[in-house]
């Protein structure tokens, strides 16, 4: 080994060293509240510790809970609103109010650590927002200074779609359209004020899109012969995990900030979905989050290939099942707990208990893609506009749900692809209408016999 290889050995133990005495590794959890049914704020804090975790994310301020963390020990994430960003990027004054009424209240009997500012903005469409982030930041930054309340970090929670190029992970490259203006001045911010890269990180969606080429095993950190070896690095991979945090790490590196932490605001795995969503299942939920937290909360510290040692905070998401969450059905299926405080799947986010301890888990059925025809089925009285946009939405998202048979329903059936610009809806009193758009027909007709 070269003098040089030595020294850059010794720096990387030296600063994982620093890194695991400075950040604890124990697993947290995210607190949504997107459903109608869910546990007031006082005995969802009482699962939350009955979970074990150390760090609990909330997507606002809401002072119920706030309240209900207060000398619980535990870590606490709390978020300004993506409406916000805009007016707070030019108005230290609209920056001061938010942190003097959201935060300062409850500061430090409530142990806020960290102040996230909006959610996964970059995954939006162009807009003005993604160029007011860092700004709005640095207002927030200002803020939580001059108030003093000196151990909190601030950041912004991205998305794993920030990256242009992700594989193979030493070829990890941000979008060409957020490198330079956003990605840049948001890690210089973060280096300066050694704060976090606050990535989302789901295995489960990269897997899910090409379920033939990645080992399900591999996604699921289960994996006990396949590894991947990148051809830029040299390094072995053993699961998808690692591979998809090192991309972060190559891209940081490639526009000169190699240093900046890594800190998993979101990751899990649906336990249940549409019947066309591959692979949600409790069997894989709990099989992914028991090795999530296998992992991060090992002794001594494991890192990932390009990081070895390093700590890289984590948080589960999600604490409940949130029925009114839009989208697939798996967005209302990565809870821990049932909406009645119930566990889905046994698990304990300290990492003590071993998994060969809980309690077998159901077979899966669906690792495989569902091979019959799906439907989609609306009533006859539906609104028009909404039907229109529903159509839309689920022409883009490929999500169609279960076959009914009601003769006096509308239903619609869908051709490939599923890429259009518009959907338009008209005359739905007649007996048939057919759209077509990029490719995607519609054919809206009344049944007349049991869908079979």
């Amino acid at each position: 080994m070269s003098c040089l290889s030595t020294l850059l050995l010794l720096f990387s133990l030296a600063f994982a060293s620093f890194s695991s005495a400075e950040i604890s590794s124990q697993v947290g959890i995210c607190y949504g509240q997107i459903g109608n049914n869910l546990p007031v704020p006082t005995k969802s804090i009482d699962l939350i510790k009955g979970l074990k975790a150390k760090r609990v994310k909330i997507y606002d301020a809401n002072p119920e809970i706030l309240k209900a963390l207060k000398n619980t020990n535990l870590q606490i994430s709390v978020m300004v609103p993506n409406e916000l960003i805009n007016n707070i990027s030019t108005n230290q004054t609209l920056a001061n109010q938010w942190v003097k009424t959201n935060v300062v209240p409850y500061y430090p009997d409530t142990m806020i650590r960290y102040l996230l500012v909006g959610n996964e903005i970059l995954s939006n469409p162009p807009n003005t927002t993604w160029f007011n982030l860092v700004p709005a930041i640095r207002k927030i930054r200002y803020s939580v200074k001059k108030f003093g309340l000196r151990k909190i970090k601030v950041g912004t929670p991205l998305a794993i779609d920030m990256l242009e190029s992700s594989f193979p992970p030493s070829n990890g490259t941000f979008r060409s359209d957020i490198s330079d203006k956003v990605m840049k001045p948001l890690l210089h911010f973060l280096n300066r004020t050694k704060s976090f890269l606050y990535i989302d990180v789901y295995p489960y969606f990269a897997w899910a899109a090409q379920p033939t080429v990645i080992n399900l095993d591999y996604a699921l950190l289960e994996s006990k012969n396949t590894t991947v070896t990148d051809s830029g690095s040299g390094l072995t991979y053993t699961n998808l995990l690692d591979q998809m945090i090192d991309a972060v790490y190559f891209a940081m590196k490639r526009v000169g900030y190699p240093d900046v932490r890594l800190f998993i605001a979101e990751t899990g795995w649906p336990n249940a979905g549409g019947v066309d969503q591959i692979g949600a299942n409790i069997y894989n939920a709990a099989t992914y989050s028991r090795n999530v937290i296998k992992k991060f909360t090992a002794k001594p510290v494991v890192g990932t290939p390009a990081k070895p040692g390093v700590v890289v905070p984590t948080l589960l998401f999600a604490l409940y099942n949130e029925n009114q969450k839009p989208g697939p059905g798996t967005e209302r299926h990565f809870g821990l707990l049932y909406p009645n405080g119930t566990n889905i799947y046994e698990i304990d986010l300290s990492g003590k208990i071993p998994t060969s301890e809980y309690k077998p888990l159901p077979r899966p059925r669906n690792n495989e893609p569902y091979k019959g025809k799906i439907w989609c089925v609306v009533g006859r009285k539906a609104n028009v506009t909404e039907l229109g946009g529903a159509l839309a939405y689920a022409c883009r998202q490929v999500l169609i749900g279960l076959s009914l048979s009601h003769p006096e329903e509308l239903v619609i059936s869908m051709g490939l692809p599923f890429q259009p610009k518009e959907i338009q809806v008209t005359d739905l009193a007649s007996s048939q209408a057919s759209h077509f758009e990029d490719g995607c027909e519609w054919k809206l007709r009344w049944q007349t016999d049991t869908l079979r």
